[in-house]
């Protein structure tokens, strides 16, 4: 055998050392992005600053793959902004613009994917977030889907594919055995897409309709939760899915039995939309996951009784299929402007520098305690011979006599009819007075407490049956 064919099929088994004899050839170094996530066997890079000579050894690297188990592509170049037509920023935009954009190298992309789907047998997990995708790299993509044997997951967050991409991937989706979750969060998507969703829905249950009828003969019982389809569709922040998508996905869930999880964040849902989910869950009963948050048109009162429908189905707290997390306020508050230097010369004193920004906290050393604006404040001294003048040694002996209150507080166990323990915080006017009401023990009586512990049980029973 040729020495150089027995080396590319030895490398064919190992991704990263395969990449490395390419790069060698090339005479470039690898990118450490590449080895990073490698020992779980997942290939995770954000590709906005990997320049176009670095492209052609990973491409290669990927189109012949066969171990990796995960491939994760990812740009977070915003789009539009190549597209506006200030002439002022039209250079400086053109330079920051990733290589991953040229359609070009997008297609080559495409093509190394399509040809790791038709020969990998461990990829289960396809991410490309944020790229943009034209109508030949989506069919190149679709036929790579069609001959996939282990792929589960398929993501396409982010890139705006519209509904004329989303009708092209449908097409394989429709058919596939193994793809049991889909992502188009952000994809541009109308009430249109989420119709060619919905036909896809149908066209699978169709089909295991069939398979469930064929192993009930003979007095069998059908396994439902292994057959093949998806079992999680995630369409968040598409805005213009609105009422008309919704109650195209409510017709398809009234007689579905396989989908367990679907998505519907920010996707201009109203109450007419939520309705007709509402009744849909009547008939359906295998559901774990609604999600119709982040729609302000819904009625408060409307969302619940959802989730409480949703939640009742089946054992949704043992369920592989989870709700998805939303970055909280709390996250967003955390991230902070950097301060910028503004250097405006050197002179003979130095450099004059402007800092604008919040500024630093300042470090407090461990004996000294932080005081307030108010506490800090301390008034001039008067001069003396002056009315009102009182010495510093007199002011301080007033201050030691006068018995000002102290901030030791105290907390005391209390008992009360009904049984529940209450902390009660005490406020002493003196040091020796707290050392008397230690050992004391306050009866507190509530008349009404009783009838409101009764309906907080109530609630209680109610919130555990949901």
């Amino acid at each position: 055998m040729i020495e150089s064919v027995k080396v590319r099929r030895q490398c064919m088994l190992d991704f990263y050392s395969h990449y490395e004899h390419l790069c060698a050839l090339q005479g470039s170094v690898p990118l450490k992005a590449v080895k990073a996530n490698l020992s779980r066997g997942a290939l995770d890079l954000t590709v906005d600053r990997i320049k176009a000579a670095d492209w052609t050894p990973l491409l290669n690297a990927i189109r012949h793959n066969k171990t990796l188990t995960s491939i994760e592509i990812r740009t977070f170049h915003p789009h539009g902004l190549e597209e506006s037509g200030v002439e002022r920023y039209k250079t400086y935009f053109r330079r920051r613009i990733p290589t991953i954009r040229s359609k070009d190298l997008t297609g080559q992309l495409c093509k190394a994917v399509k040809c790791c789907l038709s020969i990998s047998d461990v990829l289960k997990n396809l991410e490309l977030q944020g790229l943009l995708l034209r109508e030949r790299d989506l069919i190149l993509l679709t036929k790579g889907l069609a001959t996939a044997s282990s792929l589960e997951s398929v993501s396409f967050a982010h890139c705006p594919i519209g509904d004329g991409g989303l009708e092209t991937i449908c097409q394989s989706l429709k058919n596939s055995a193994n793809i049991r979750y889909v992502n188009f969060t952000g994809c541009s998507l109308t009430w249109r897409g989420a119709e060619h969703i919905a036909n896809t829905l149908k066209h699978q249950a169709m089909k295991r309709h069939g398979e469930a009828w064929a192993e009930s003969l003979r007095y069998r019982r059908p396994d439902l939760d292994h057959m093949t389809g998806l079992r999680r569709v995630t369409f968040n922040g598409n805005m213009l899915v609105g009422d008309r998508g919704a109650s195209a996905f409510a017709d398809c869930l009234g007689e579905d039995l396989w989908l367990k999880a679907l998505d519907l964040q920010q996707c201009g849902i109203s109450n007419e939309g939520a309705r007709s989910l509402l009744d849909a869950l009547q008939t359906n009963t295998t559901l774990v996951v609604l999600d119709i948050r982040k729609n302000p048109l819904i009625d408060p009162v409307m969302m619940k009784s959802i989730i409480e429908k949703v939640l009742t189905n089946g054992n949704s707290a043992n369920s592989e299929y989870k709700w998805l997390m939303s970055p909280s306020s709390k996250d967003v508050l955390k991230t902070r402007p950097k301060r910028r230097t503004i250097v405006l010369g050197s002179g003979p004193k130095g450099k004059a520098t402007i800092r604008i920004g919040l500024p630093s906290k300042k470090s407090v050393s461990p004996g000294k305690k932080s005081m307030s604006v108010k506490d800090s404040y301390s008034p001039k001294p008067l001069p003396p011979g002056t009315k009102g003048f009182l010495p510093w040694r007199t002011a301080e002996r007033a201050k030691r006599c006068r018995g000002g209150p102290v901030d030791s507080t105290e907390e005391l166990p209390v008992k009360i009819e009904t049984g529940i323990p209450v902390k009660v915080t005490v406020e002493s006017a003196s040091t020796s007075e707290t050392e008397d009401t230690e050992d004391l023990d306050v009866v507190i009586h509530y008349p009404d407490l009783s009838e409101s512990l009764d309906k907080i049980s109530v609630t209680k029973n109610q919130q555990l049956q949901v």
